[in-house]
């Protein structure tokens, strides 16, 4: 039939005696579309300022609002065929800005299989509704498509684009000079990373350079590894990453004529070494920093005056004043 003939030109309202073309179509499905929706489409088509899309758009809209309804196989035909040639355009300039050559065809094919199988999710409040809501199911579909090639690793080449294999170049001199060059040119570089990397790898601290040895040279997992070095999986692996970020960064700081910058991280294991606050130092740290902040003085000036008045103070320990702010007032009062 010509409803589902993807090869034929469809329902072309911009030649001449294409609107008369559709009012015949319509009245075939007039049983399907009903009366009062044919004298709907009927006046759209008698208004003679509307262009060619303009009509096709407004038709297409009603069309598809009565599909939605009812599922009517001639509707859906006619939307086909009113639609069919520029949505295939929309299909093949989106296949070709992806650089594919799928067949737009059939990528139309699925267009419609689309447009069938969502009606209800069509909104026919505007008059234009199902231009609108047809390009966004080509843009989607189009996506798809090319996605679903790239999961297969396929991809369709014409048999003239294949390149002819070219011919093996003889030997020659020049050619050899230069490959012997490329080869002594890698080696150096080669060399000169293997070197940097050694420098920086001294410069870690023991446990990254023992977790990059038993990863990278030994090649155990990453949970052998760190059972070998007691510690979680997850800290093994950012123990790694940090190591290996640290020689990165290093040897691209070198490259840019900057300091390498790199120090070794430090042993988590020897915080236990380190003197530890009691409950009482905290406490006396505290009381400090508030009655510094009262009497208005920084702390080493109140480790000043404290040291100049220690006599004084204990002296009016005995006759019972409260320190070296005491016995100020006490004077002043005098």
């Amino acid at each position: 039939m010509q409803a589902t003939d993807p090869y034929s030109p469809g329902l072309a309202l911009q030649t001449e005696g294409g609107p008369e073309r559709l009012r015949a179509r319509l009245r075939e499905i007039k049983d399907e579309i009903g009366s009062k929706e044919l004298s709907r489409m009927e006046s759209i088509i008698d208004e003679t300022e509307r262009s060619g899309e303009s009509i096709r758009d407004a038709i297409s809209t009603r069309l598809m609002e009565v599909f939605k309804a009812d599922r009517s196989r001639g509707c859906f035909g006619l939307l086909y065929e009113l639609n069919g040639s520029h949505l295939l355009t929309q299909v093949s300039a989106r296949l070709r800005r992806y650089a594919s050559r799928a067949d737009g065809r059939d990528v139309l094919q699925e267009v419609f299989f689309n447009v069938y199988r969502y009606p209800h999710r069509f909104n026919s409040a505007r008059e234009d509704a199902f231009r609108v809501w047809s390009a966004m199911i080509v843009r989607n579909t189009v996506l798809k498509h090319l996605r679903s090639l790239s999961r297969g690793g396929r991809s369709e080449v014409a048999f003239e684009d294949i390149p002819d294999q070219p011919a093996p170049s003889s030997p020659s001199p020049l050619n050899g000079a230069i490959e012997s060059e490329s080869r002594e040119e890698c080696v150096r570089v080669y060399l000169t990373y293997l070197q940097f990397y050694l420098e920086f790898y001294g410069m870690l601290s023991d446990r990254e350079q023992l977790a990059l040895r038993l990863v990278e040279v030994e090649e155990l997992s990453y949970r052998d590894a760190a059972s070998r070095l007691d510690i979680k999986l997850e800290n093994l692996k950012m123990v790694i990453f940090r190591a290996r970020r640290k020689i990165h960064r290093s040897m691209n700081r070198v490259f840019e004529g900057r300091s390498h910058d790199c120090r070794p991280a430090r042993d988590p294991r020897a915080v236990g070494d380190l003197p530890v606050k009691t409950t009482e130092d905290a406490h006396s740290e505290s009381g400090m920093a508030v009655a510094t902040q009262w009497n208005g003085t920084s702390a080493s000036d109140t480790a000043r005056l404290g040291a100049q008045d220690a006599p004084l103070g204990s002296e009016n320990q005995d006759s019972g004043g409260v320190g070296p702010a005491s016995s100020q007032v006490g004077e002043g009062n005098r």
